[in-house]
């Protein structure tokens, strides 16, 4: 596990001419030393230093708590009821534990907001673990909790807690803005959280209020820095990349995987109910790629691993990773592990798919675990081989993102 005594980055900007971020620490705050302050658009700085901002590895001087290491278990293959017609095995489950968000991302939600389900609507914390459990038991190795967002749930200690304790799964994600995240972080760490993604597209506070239509981009820097801090095992920042928007800062993402170990995964903007895509603010991955190969022509592609969303490349001497989520233009459907379940209850066996199944339903009419698993099992043989592409993919009907789970 890494832990960091001190981080400091005095200064971390790109080397390109056009891309000039800085990141001056002045802030302070209980227990945490700062990694990043949100950045003016206007301000330039000389390049950076290998120099300028060394990272101290030494054991922290402060208790520092760090994530629950799960009990150890027999692997379980993965059952029928998981098994599609193409013989793919999902071992991962989504599971949106709720539809509220306090950002207003355009590219997650229409602008005019979302009619927000009654709160008997939603699955209580005992149908999320009895659902869990179900799944785990069937092979599910890992659950990742969504929403909305879930740190506003009251609750979301407890909920990874009590996942935690269920034998057999060896990893529990959470995927957040970090705008309120950071005093759960420890607890969560503490009670199993083993990832975290935050989903971050911009360094530049302007930006991040267009981007998300709120303030908040410290907030959410704190939560990066808190989360290293603690020395979660795998911590991602997820960025929609978007034309006209922030493609110009890719490589400012970029260069925070030299001196920490994040995994910074670039994503294409991908059409969802309401949030105006178009073709022309989508940035294809290779062009992403191609302008980083400009400054990091040594940049290198991992080995894939099964059920791997992301392409991975690294650039020798950096300690993190950079990936490309490439679903409109290079779709990974024949390696898909993944299966979601709403906030409201419903099995969607694909992100881009319209059948749903209520599994909230069936459990409140009391039906017995065979008989809920029997229901998944059909919806999961119902699974398409792929998914609809480009020409196709932004006609169709869906529900916005903050509906299904990010």
């Amino acid at each position: 596990m890494v832990m960091f005594t001190t981080l400091k980055l005095q200064r971390a900007i790109s080397s390109c001419s056009n891309l000039k971020q800085v990141f001056p620490i002045k802030r302070k705050f209980s227990n945490i030393t700062p990694l990043l302050k949100p950045t003016s658009s206007t301000q330039h700085h000389e390049p950076l230093s290998s120099s300028s901002h060394p990272i101290n590895t030494e054991p922290p001087s402060i208790e520092t708590p760090s994530y629950k290491p799960f009990p150890l278990s027999k692997p379980k293959s993965v059952s029928h009821y998981l098994t599609d017609t193409f013989n793919r095995q999902h071992d991962y489950l989504r599971i949106s534990i709720t539809e509220r968000c306090n950002l207003r991302c355009l590219y997650c939600m229409p602008e005019e907001g979302i009619e927000l389900s009654p709160s008997t609507h939603l699955l209580t914390t005992e149908e999320i673990i009895r659902i869990a459990r179900l799944f785990v038991s069937q092979g599910v190795r890992k659950i990742r909790l969504t929403g909305g967002e879930p740190s506003v749930r009251r609750d979301l200690v407890d909920i990874v807690s009590a996942l935690h304790e269920i034998p057999g799964l060896d990893e529990i994600c959470i995927t957040s803005n970090g705008l309120a995240l950071h005093r759960k972080l420890p607890k969560l760490a503490m009670n199993g959280l083993t990832a975290l993604n935050l989903s971050l597209d911009t360094l530049v506070d302007g930006k991040f209020q267009m981007i998300t239509r709120r303030n908040g981009l410290s907030a959410v820097l704190r939560s990066l820095e808190t989360a290293l801090k603690l020395g979660l095992p795998k911590v991602k920042l997820n960025v929609v990349v978007m034309s006209g928007v922030n493609e110009e800062e890719v490589l400012s993402f970029v260069k925070m995987t030299k001196d920490y170990p994040l995994e910074v995964r670039f994503i294409e903007y991908m059409p969802f109910g309401g949030n105006k895509w178009s073709g022309d603010k989508m940035v294809t991955y290779e062009d992403m790629l191609s302008n980083i190969e400009v400054v990091y022509p040594e940049v290198t592609r991992l080995k894939h691993k099964p059920g791997d969303t992301a392409k991975v490349y690294q650039i020798p001497g950096f300690r993190g990773k950079i990936g490309f989520i490439t679903s409109m233009t290079e779709n990974f459907c024949s390696t898909c592990t993944r299966l979601r379940i709403t906030s409201d209850g419903n099995l969607k066996v694909c992100l881009f798919g319209n059948e749903e199944v209520s599994l909230r339903d069936l459990m409140r009419e009391g039906v017995s675990d065979s008989e809920l698993l029997e229901a998944i099992g059909k919806a999961v043989k119902l699974k398409k081989e792929k998914h609809a592409g480009l020409g196709e993919l932004e006609n169709m009907p869906n529900r916005p993102m903050i509906l299904i789970g990010g």
